[in-house]
């Protein structure tokens, strides 16, 4: 499989470094486009394809990502129109705040009438380290296209394929709340600091414990409160501190960072 990244910053590099290293994708499989040339050097250094022409770059690729800030993407479409294959290739558009219709309009059909198969994405940072929450919404893309698309972010983490309406909500808890959990940790390593570990020795325990929890949870028809209820006995220290969070308002604090973030 063929694979152009069009965006070589945060999220498209991560891309495209994520896939290579899951073996979705072999490095001389991905091309990549962007227009530094610092950024273009060092994936060149790593075996990848590198181009600074957009256009040039969508050639003979079976999934083409456009990776780029969310006003940029008409433009850039209107510049690789010309050279992309609607017959054969599948566009995924990664981009925050660009709807179905918005991406389907722009790309039109070309010269046979033909409309482009094309899919709404949203990862997060950590499909550089395989462990990506990505949402996925098709737009016009056949189960074939829908297939590819998720077994690739599968392949970077876990991918849920969701319609338009739950997109905002999905971005809000996995891309924004990847740095909603980093403020957890934060605060956590500050109070272990507080409470006498040296700062690095405190993150590293926080890290783990969120690691240990993230684990119990994956596990089939497990809870949060069972697993809260296990390490709360009654009068005990645990259930003190939960307490003191929420009447901070620690619940309802996420509830509303959440919902302020979704669009």
């Amino acid at each position: 499989m063929k694979i152009a990244v069009i965006g070589a910053g945060n999220m498209g590099g991560a891309t495209a470094r994520g896939l290579v290293k899951a073996g979705a994708v072999k490095a001389s499989d991905v091309t990549v486009s962007d227009i530094s040339p610092v950024v273009l050097a060092t994936f060149s250094a790593l075996g990848y394809n590198t181009t600074k022409d957009n256009a040039q770059a969508v050639k003979g690729a079976d999934v083409v990502f456009l990776v780029v800030k969310p006003w940029l993407v008409e433009e850039l479409i209107s510049e690789i129109k010309p050279e992309l294959d609607y017959s054969s290739q599948t566009i995924v558009c990664i981009a925050a705040g660009i709807s179905p219709q918005q991406l389907s309009d722009w790309l039109g059909t070309d010269s046979n009438g033909i409309e482009a198969q094309c899919l709404l994405a949203i990862p997060n940072t950590a499909i550089e380290i395989l462990q990506s929450m990505t949402f996925i919404t098709p737009v016009i893309a056949s189960p074939e296209s829908v297939n590819t698309v998720k077994n690739l972010f599968d392949s970077v983490g876990s991918a849920m394929v969701i319609d338009y309406d739950h997109m905002g909500a999905a971005t809000a808890l996995a891309s924004c709340g990847i740095a909603y959990a980093m403020r957890y940790i934060r605060a956590a390593a500050e109070g272990g600091v507080e409470m006498g570990f040296y700062p690095a020795d405190a993150v590293k325990v926080v890290c783990q414990t969120v690691q240990g929890a993230a684990g119990l949870l994956s596990q089939p028809g497990v809870h949060p409160e069972a697993e809260i209820d296990k390490v709360t006995t009654p009068g005990g220290i645990t259930i003190k501190g939960l307490n003191e969070m929420e009447h901070a308002g620690f619940t309802s604090a996420v509830i509303r960072g959440l919902k302020a973030s979704k669009k």
